[in-house]
This record gives structure tokens, sequence and C-alpha cells, in this order.
């Protein structure tokens, strides 16, 4: 298997992202369009804390998860240009679209892909897909917005 080269590692995600474990739910960026697209991988890993309830014996990561994977990747093609993002954070405003094909299970690599379809100042929406082997296994449509963190 070829060895996919990091554009940012997770130390570097981690001075873009405020998430920390258990919810930073993105290890590696692997291609990176300013404000058009960007490609992550998330390893899914037995250890998740959130395999413990969701299934035990027959573990699947929650499709909220998922798309949380999506909107972080989505925050990290954003946030990367903002300055002073340590200040800013990615809300939520609405998912649209969210459909999901196929269980993602411990083991699984999740190729997540986010693209941008609207951009304004400060509100934004995206579309993102998630792969596994190749396959679609999840998909929507998130808005956000930046916004200024209360310090």
């Amino acid at each position: 298997m070829e060895k996919i080269e990091s554009i940012l590692d997770v130390r570097s995600i981690l001075e873009i992202l405020p998430h920390r474990y258990p919810f930073l739910l993105v290890d590696r960026i692997v291609e990176f369009e300013p404000d058009r697209r960007i490609v992550a991988l998330k390893n899914v890993s037995i250890n998740e804390p959130f395999f413990v309830g969701h299934f035990p014996g027959a573990p699947v990561m929650p499709g909220v998860l998922i798309v949380e994977a999506m909107a972080q990747v989505g925050g990290l093609l954003l946030l990367q240009a903002v300055p002073n993002r340590e200040r800013k954070l990615l809300y939520f405003l609405g998912i649209d679209r969210a459909r999901f094909r196929k269980p993602v299970v411990p083991g699984d690599q999740l190729r997540i892909e986010v693209t941008v379809l609207k951009l304004k100042a400060r509100v934004s929406k995206m579309r993102g897909e998630a792969y596994v082997d190749g396959a679609l296994v999840a998909e929507a449509e998130v808005l956000s917005s930046i916004v200024d963190r209360e310090v």
C-alpha cells in the first residue's frame, strides 16, 4: 500500500482546531485547496470511547460523529487562513441531506472529502462525503458560521 504524505499532521491540526480527545475526529490532512476543497483521514480504532456503548458486541461508529468529522474537516479548511483563529470557533447552523450508506467499524479508515458550496464572510455551506476503501459510506451538507470565541 502506498504511503500518503501529510499536508497537515495531527500536531498541526491541534494548532487550528479547538477539539481535543476524545472529540477530535481528524488524524491527517492529505489534500488542501484553499477556500475550495480538503481531504482528511480518520483512523477508526476499537479504542474509540463511543464503541463501549455503540454497540456492545457489534461496534458501529455513530453517524452523527461521521458528520461531526466532516464538520471538523470543513473547519480546518475555513480556519486555516483566518487571522486570530485561536479567538474563533466554527458553529453548526444546520445539516441537510445527510445519508448513511454503510456502517463504519473498527479498523476502517475514513477518507473525508469536503467541498465548499457557498462561502460568505462568516457563513459557509459545505458538502462532505466519507469513504471507506473507495466506497461512499456517508454524505451530508453542513451549514456553519465562524464566531468570536468568548474568552
